[in-house]
């Protein structure tokens, strides 16, 4: 009879417990720029900025660390923010007619947004809210003159606003152009204001004394509100960007100063025909005039203003376009951009990869530091100081890497690097007809910094290597460059020389048909202060760069294709090792990604500059602007029309039966280890395939200053092949006591301990179905923990990370981070190689997200879930990095108190309340107010 083995419980619930203070899942926040924001709102007294979204979602932000988030149940976009006056409350309205109460309520000292109430209006069809505006003393019911509503048509309303110096009379706005000051005591109008145009936005001046209309023909007017009755005529109408037809003023606010003349903001205005497709802002103040030129569409804006009523000059304009927030600073002469600490836009090129480095020393940190002024201070943030300095590296598919902040909340830029200009590519670095220049109408001055396009799509970056303590980087891109990289506090002129690593080693059976290598500049460049490339690995086929490694104490750096692997020397500039991974009936190893397709966003890139040469060429000579841009439309249609589109191609990661692609090098690690005996440890380099197959390599490492004359060595120890072929995705090795071995360099930092040499080491070899575990220098298996058999999940990322226990200070334990392609997280524990928890994190429809996920040393990680935002993730119960802020009710005057929001029910239909909206029911306009 077989007997069951049975652990003790003391011994399970001692595991259980040590599990729940070392691992812990949350979802901690959300860094970047939301995805298709769709409303602005800015609170004064709260000095909280709202923004809500197409996918229903809402988020305040105030000083930097100060954020809160909601999401709408619904799955409607958000279309309007209104904080209500001196409170903490904020109402939202949605395009499928719902309204939704929001409180920032504090809960043990730390404010959470929570929604407390909504609503949703009913009624017949064709019904949609197209204005609503926060008013605690708007009286039960009013309606529009029965004498002027029946005459005409008005339309729906365009605009609400309270007189600035007597909030019971209201300026109400119809599409039309008629605008009525309302008397809310009175109940009847005061002034009817008669416009000829279509209205887009009116604007109350501070003083009561006059109001300002734009309208659609790119006019605006402003009207003298004194008296009763009704203005027949402005007192001043001006079309800016006149004297042709232009596009509508979308929007107008002017704002006095305390010592000068006003100043005026106007949203759009461009001549239609030159320039209907600029996203402007004009900023007028005295004889400053400039026509701001945004990047994407504008969603809306609002001005700061200086003093502790928030009632003095303008201090900064905050423009909110589809891509990215632009904040100007309106008080330093030529209104410069200000470097905003959140909100930033990840995707002003397309991130392409990541790569995370924990506990940056400080010396290197204040290398890369850089720092502006914020004016947006709402709210206290109280999250504690972050333990350690974090980076986390972007690759970008213009050929950038940037460099953010990761060690708190805001995930702030420090630092942007290119590396377009080692290569000559079909840039145009002097391409600057945006900015202004003297003379020019409109005086455009391009701001912002979304671009998304991409010169030349070879420069994309694919891998990414930081060593934190000798200060090398290495990066490697679309077209099998790779740079190797050193931090300079001082400009440098200098050449980059290409050292070719021939992958196929001569085989004549193989003809690359892929895209072509960059061309290294031969002449000299000026790199600025930071990283500055002295040494340029070329793979031949020019194939994209798939696994990178650099080991800075042995000045080596490793790379892989898909079609072998290579090992550099960048001390020497030479190549150590070049080993060819291609299987000989592999033929789609040899296509590359960008093969016989003509770049579509080059040939867009290049049409559209060809347009713009002629709008400036036109100018210049006063040709007849029509005809030219219709000539060039024309030319970029015709250039469109034989261009040959190519699907979407997608780097394959998973297997195959045809066995493509089983030469691709998914993993290269560099380890100080036992190959040959268990008495003599040696330099050693691994790889990895798609195939399954894990090939070492001892290496012989002279001294660095003997190595011209006695070169660095790689000779074949170990060969591998995993029975089930699936692909390597991870190698580590652990030493004696099953620790992984330490970063190069980091002991001799004194921020590890030297690896035990005196035990066995064991390697463990990650695959996408299994965790096996080797003995060195034998190689014979030890244990293996296999993850299809428990869902049929494959691996698609792995880290090793540091888990700090929770309740203790001195205890922790290694463990590998695993995401698999259901989206889920695994900790796996070392030496043990057991499954300890398991997390649901991303969907598993989310290909990009999976894809675009890196972990951190410390039981974090980082996923995209928009193409311009970050999600942050702990597994970690000690490691937590989230918003803790409060907002308190500000300082109330008699009177403000408002009432509360009630559940979900029917609105009273005859209830005094602290909201009006105005809704289009069979062209006809009401304005009601009612209680929530």
């Amino acid at each position: 009879v077989r007997m069951k083995r049975f652990r003790r419980h003391g011994q399970e619930s001692h595991r259980d417990r040590i599990k729940q203070e070392l691992y812990g899942f949350n979802k901690t926040v959300e860094h970047g720029f939301p995805h298709q924001p769709s409303a602005l709102v800015f609170s004064p007294s709260l000095q909280l900025l709202a923004i809500g979204t197409r996918s229903g979602a809402i988020k305040l932000y105030g000083a930097p660390g100060v954020e809160f988030m909601g999401l709408h149940d619904e799955n409607a976009a958000v279309t309007q923010v209104h904080f209500l006056p001196q409170q903490v409350d904020l109402v939202t309205l949605l395009d499928d007619n719902s309204l939704h109460m929001w409180t920032l309520r504090a809960h043990h000292g730390v404010s959470e947004l929570l929604e407390t109430g909504r609503f949703t209006l009913t009624g017949p069809p064709g019904l949609s809210i197209t204005m609503l505006k926060p008013n605690p003393v708007v009286p039960s019911l009013c309606s529009l003159p029965e004498d002027y509503g029946g005459r005409r048509i008005l339309e729906h309303v365009e605009s609400l606003q309270e007189n600035p110096v007597n909030p019971l009379q209201v300026l109400i706005g119809y599409g039309r152009g008629i605008m009525v000051i309302w008397d809310l005591e009175r109940h009847s109008a005061v002034k009817h204001i008669p416009a000829t145009q279509q209205l887009e936005s009116v604007w109350w001046t501070e003083d009561g004394g006059h109001v300002l209309s734009s309208h659609s023909d790119g006019s605006y007017c402003r009207w003298m509100v004194a008296g009763e009755g009704t203005q027949s005529e402005p007192e001043k109408s001006e079309v800016p960007y006149g004297h042709f037809p232009c596009k509508a003023i979308s929007k107008i606010i002017q704002l006095p100063t305390e010592q000068g003349p006003p100043f005026l903001f106007l949203s759009g205005g461009m001549p239609r025909a030159s320039y209907g497709d600029r996203h402007c802002i004009s900023v007028i103040h005295s004889k400053t005039h400039v026509a701001l030129d945004f990047t994407s569409r504008i969603i809306d804006f609002f001005v700061i203003r200086d003093g502790p009523d928030h009632t003095g000059d303008p201090s900064a304009l905050v423009v909110l376009v589809e891509e990215e927030l632009v904040v100007i600073d309106l008080q330093t002469e030529g209104w410069p951009v200000i470097q905003t600490p959140y909100l930033v836009p990840l995707h002003c090129s397309a991130i392409t990869c990541s790569h995370h480095v924990s506990a940056i020393p400080l010396k290197m940190w204040e290398r890369v530091l850089s720092a502006g002024p914020w004016p947006i201070t709402g709210g206290q943030n109280l999250s504690p100081d972050a333990p350690q300095r974090d980076l986390l590296l972007t690759g970008h598919e213009d050929g950038t890497v940037r460099f953010w902040d990761a060690s708190g909340v805001c995930l702030y830029p420090m630092y942007k690097l290119s590396t377009a200009g080692v290569f000559l590519t079909d840039a145009e670095p002097n391409d600057n007809m945006n900015q202004c220049t003297e003379g020019e109408w409109p005086p455009f001055r391009k701001v912002g910094c979304f671009d998304p396009y991409s010169d030349d799509p070879r420069l994309g970056v694919q891998k990414i290597h930081l060593c934190k303590y000798s200060g090398y980087l290495t990066v490697a891109g679309t077209a099998g460059q790779i740079l190797v990289l050193e931090l300079n506090d001082e400009a440098a002129e200098q050449t980059v020389e290409a050292t070719v690593a021939d992958l196929l080693q001569g085989q004549e059976s193989f003809r690359w048909k892929g895209h072509t290598r960059l061309e290294v500049r031969e002449e000299p460049v000026t790199f600025p202060p930071g990283f500055q490339p002295f040494a340029l690995v070329q793979c031949q086929p020019p194939a994209v760069v798939t696994a990178l490694t650099l080991h800075s104490e042995w000045k080596l750096v490793t790379f892989g294709t898909s079609h072998g692997f290579g090992l550099y020397d960048y001390q020497q500039k030479s190549n150590v090792l070049v080993r060819c991974t291609l299987n000989p009936s592999d033929q789609l190893a040899m296509e590359g990604p960008l093969s016989r397709v003509k770049s579509i966003k080059k040939s867009l890139r290049q049409s559209f500059r060809r347009i713009r040469r002629s709008r400036v060429s036109l100018r210049k000579h006063h040709v007849n602007s029509a005809a030219k841009v219709q000539e060039a439309n024309a030319r970029l249609e015709a250039e469109l029309a034989e261009m040959e589109l190519a699907p979407v191609q997608r780097k394959i990661e998973a297997r195959s039966s045809d066995d493509s692609f089983t030469g691709l090098v998914r993993t290269l690690y560099f380890a100080d280890t036992f190959l040959s005996d268990s008495s003599h440890h040696t330099p050693s380099l691994w790889a990895g395939t798609n195939g399954g197959s894990v090939f070492a390599y001892q290496l012989r490492l002279p001294p660095v200053e003997r190595r011209s004359e006695d070169p660095v060595s790689a000779h074949p120890a170990k060969e591998i092949q995993l029975m089930h072929r699936a692909p390597v995705v991870g190698i580590v090795v652990l030493d004696g006591h099953g620790s992984p071995l330490p970063e190069p360099l980091e002991v001799a930092h004194d921020l590890a301990r030297s690896a035990d040499m005196q035990g066995c080491h064991q390697l463990l070899v990650i695959s996408e179905e299994q965790f096996k575990v080797f003995t060195l220098p034998k190689v014979s298996a030890k244990m293996k923990l296999k993850l299809t058999a428990i869902d049929g999940s494959r691996v698609r990322r792995v880290g090793v990370a540091w888990f700090g226990s929770s309740r203790s200070e001195d205890y922790g334990e290694s463990g590998l981070t695993v995401l698999t392609n259901q989206g889920d997280l695994h900790v796996v524990s070392l030496p043990g190689v057991k499954l300890q928890v398991q997390y649901p994190c991303i969907r598993r429809e989310d290909v990009s997200g999976i894809a675009s996920c890196v972990f951190t040393k410390h039981g974090q990680g980082f996923y995209l879930i928009s193409p311009s935002e970050f999600e942050r993730f702990s597994l970690s119960a000690r490691c937590v990095v989230e918003p803790r802020s409060l907002v308190e009710v500000p300082s109330q005057t008699p009177g403000t108190t408002l009432p509360r929001a009630q559940p979900d029910g029917p609105t009273p239909s005859h209830s005094s309340g602290f909201l009006y909206f105005d809704y289009f029911v069979h062209r006809r306009i009401i304005v009601k107010t009612s209680k929530l």
